[in-house]
């Protein structure tokens, strides 16, 4: 399926965890430099010579003329240009093998990126391909120093790397940062090529020249803001109708991959021991197995995209896939087990965010539960520490790459991290949470929701048993308090904190009920019916008090108001039936009177609107046809923004514009977050999967 028609805010070229991703934010490959997500310059460049003519098609070189760019498709593992010029069309694939079900391959620093060239005027020609990575790859700012160097792979190949001259590893934390340890590494295998390790100005000498350098400038270690450093690969074609085919690999070894609890993990791959080069080895000797893998998936997501959604549902999917999973980073606990961290991307870096976990997790449940206990397991860990003093959920973990302890709502900069050092083993003296930062109601209702799902989806209970001391004590702490809730924070304060919350509350509602489906699961079936009574008992009270004619209330006590009840998913999505039909159905009704240019606000407080959430609400209808009719609005933001930058999931639905971004209001607005996730609750939904396992455990 070709992209035709549609044009992508951001496209997705090295997508592999929230340090290592470069994005092209333009129409063109060559209209702009290529940068990381948080637009900062991550640069790679492509320059082709065609029978002696120079051509740019990557990177935005101006003294050397751009190729014409016929094409542009986006599947979920693989973007795909091509080009033409001189009698030649050039192909170029980025992949990265982002394979839910192989957490091995999905866990490898590695992108691909694969050169075609073939005639299309009949004849033959001489063609040579340069591709450089800039050494701003490996930095977080340009006035900081690198060195690079070589490093044998075997007796045919080997790689170049590029790192800074400090090596600090895990030493800062944050939001608007880029990773400044470890090396990016630029392979190129096989014979027919040429590698340079030296200032950009090798650019111009291949344009001119056809060659590359001989030898690697060693003027090191310097900033790469001054004459750039770069690792490039001159690849060489005889040019005929045939197709010939080369590939690079660009890889990065970030050495320790997150601190968790104060202990440093390297990444999912290497928990039993391989070296970064020896995963170097098996990324070269797996590219025909891994490009065949990859290409099957995406036939079969794009096919089953179409059928659920339609065409423009199969092009959002595509788009959010390899964005959802590169947000996360996968490393392993101590007995191997996935732990799968989150990056907050432009909301303030929070790592293993339960309110960003619980949108992401459709796209997970439907591929690969385990990650879902992955994302869930250092939650539950750090609920069980002595600084974590409260009955209900906490929000996060940390701030990426540091899962040392809750940040957000700390009391005193630093005090988390003391207190759960596992060199304090005493109960802290003092409360260092603040408590009005907390979103009570809105974790305890995500975890419980998330832990049921991935029991069901997996057909096990295990994680649940394990930590059932903070379910019960959270299932507890919804009976008593998710019924109508006091003024607290929750996912969807955007336009100001609330009080009485019905979305909140369904939320509330649908955790009890889950905990409800857990109990049965483990064999509790006596508190199983309890709490079962308890959910229904709550949503006829629900019903009664947020009806308000053609709709449900955003709030118990504000007659004419409105909201998004996007919680409502779960309740059709494990067939429970907590809530009546009718609510699901009255609602979707109302949304298709409220919905703009571009989508459904969140409520009737503001014009803007979350990608995600307005999937789960579409995904709330009975029939194909109404849901493409509201989520087509969605396809038209993504084709029409102005707005370039990856796949954001809060934007304005009268103007087009993602909310605080730089174009508008001179912000950054949230980008490339995880919850995109979301996005897959429809394909989710239409597998049945949940509905039938919960089947299981509904009837006492």
């Amino acid at each position: 399926m070709k992209n035709k028609g549609f044009r992508p805010p951001a496209v997705p070229l090295v997508t592999v965890d929230p340090y290592f991703s470069i994005w092209s934010m333009a129409d063109k490959l060559f209209y702009d430099n290529t940068r990381h997500w948080t637009g900062a310059e991550h640069g790679l460049t492509g320059i082709a010579r065609i029978d002696g003519e120079a051509y740019r098609f990557m990177g935005h070189i101006g003294s050397i003329k751009p190729m014409e760019q016929v094409s542009l498709e986006v599947r979920p593992l693989n973007t795909t240009y091509v080009f033409a010029a001189g009698g030649v069309e050039l192909t170029v694939i980025f992949t990265t093998p982002l394979l839910l079900d192989d957490l091995d391959i999905l866990s490898r620093p590695v992108s691909y990126i694969t050169v075609e060239v073939r005639s299309i005027d009949g004849r033959d020609h001489q063609v040579q391909v340069y591709i450089d990575a800039a050494g701003d790859i490996a930095v977080n700012s340009r006035d900081q120093e690198v060195v690079w160097g070589r490093k044998s792979l075997g007796e045919e190949y080997e790689s170049m790397y590029i790192g800074s001259k400090e090596q600090d590893i895990l030493h800062i934390s944050g939001d608007d940062i880029r990773i400044d340890w470890g090396y990016a590494h630029l392979v190129s295998p096989g014979g027919n090529s040429r590698t340079y390790i030296g200032s950009f100005r090798a650019r111009q000498v291949f344009a001119s020249e056809g060659v590359v350098p001989g030898e690697d400038n060693r003027d090191m270690p310097r900033q790469v803001k001054n004459d750039m450093p770069v690792m490039a690969a001159c690849l060489e074609f005889k040019c005929d109708e045939n197709r010939s085919s080369r590939y690079l690999i660009l890889a990065y070894d970030d050495i320790y991959a997150i601190e968790y609890f104060c202990t440093p993990l390297k990444g999912y791959w290497a928990r039993n021991g391989m070296s970064f080069e020896d995963m170097l080895k098996a990324a070269v000797r797996e590219y025909d197995e891994i490009m065949e893998k990859c290409e099957r998936f995406d036939k079969q997501l794009l096919r089953e995209a179409e059928a659920s959604g339609g065409k423009k549902y199969a092009d959002i999917v595509s788009l959010a896939y390899r964005q959802v999973i590169a947000a996360h980073k996968l490393v392993a606990d101590k007995q191997g087990r996935p732990l799968f961290f989150s990056k907050e991307c432009f909301s303030n870096g929070c790592i293993a965010t339960v309110d960003v976990s619980y949108p992401s997790s459709p796209l997970f449940l439907l591929y690969n539960p385990e990650l879902v206990k992955g994302m869930l397991r250092p939650v539950f860990e750090f609920a069980r520490t002595p600084a974590w003093k409260f009955d209900f959920a906490p929000h996060d973990v940390g701030r990426y790459p540091h899962a040392n302890g809750q940040v957000y709502g700390c009391r005193k900069k630093g005090a988390s991290n003391y207190y759960i050092t596992p060199l304090f083993n005493k109960p802290p003296e003092m409360d260092i949470y603040l408590l009005e930062m907390q979103m009570p109601v809105e974790e305890c209702g995500n975890m419980l929701i998330m832990t049921a799902a991935a029991c069901l989806a997996s057909n096990n209970a295990d994680i649940a048993l394990e930590y059932w001391d903070l379910i019960s004590r959270w299932a507890k702490y919804l009976e008593l308090n998710g019924g109508d809730p006091g003024n607290q924070l929750c996912t969807d304060d955007f336009a100001g904190h609330l009080a009485h919350n019905t979305n909140l509350v369904i939320k509330a509602i649908m955790g009890i009920k889950s905990y409800s489906l857990l109990c049965n699961m483990v064999g509790k079936r006596e508190e199983a019916a309890a709490y079962d009574r308890i959910a229904r008992e709550m949503a006829v009270e629900w019903e009664r008090k947020a009806f308000d004619g053609d709709h449900y209330k955003l709030t118990f006590d504000k007659p004419g108001t409105w909201s998004m009840k996007y919680n409502l998913v779960w309740d059709i999505i494990f067939g429970t039936g907590v809530f009546s039909k009718e609510v699901a159905g009255t609602e979707i009704n109302y949304y298709r009177k409220k919905s703009n240019r571009y989508g459904l606000p969140l409520d009737n407080r503001n014009e803007y609107t979350k990608s995600d959430w307005l999937l789960w609400c579409a995904s709330m209808a009975d029939d194909q046809e109404l849901f493409e009719e509201l989520i087509a609005p969605l396809w038209d933001f993504l084709n029409e923004t102005p707005c370039r930058a990856p796949f954001t999931d809060w934007y304005e639905t009268v103007t087009g514009y993602q909310v605080g971004c730089r174009c508008h209001k001179g912000g950054k607005g949230f980008r490339h977050r995880s919850v995109q996730g979301g996005l897959f609750v429809k394909l989710l939904k239409d597998t049945g999967i949940l509905h039938e396992n919960a089947g299981k455990y509904r009837a006492y």
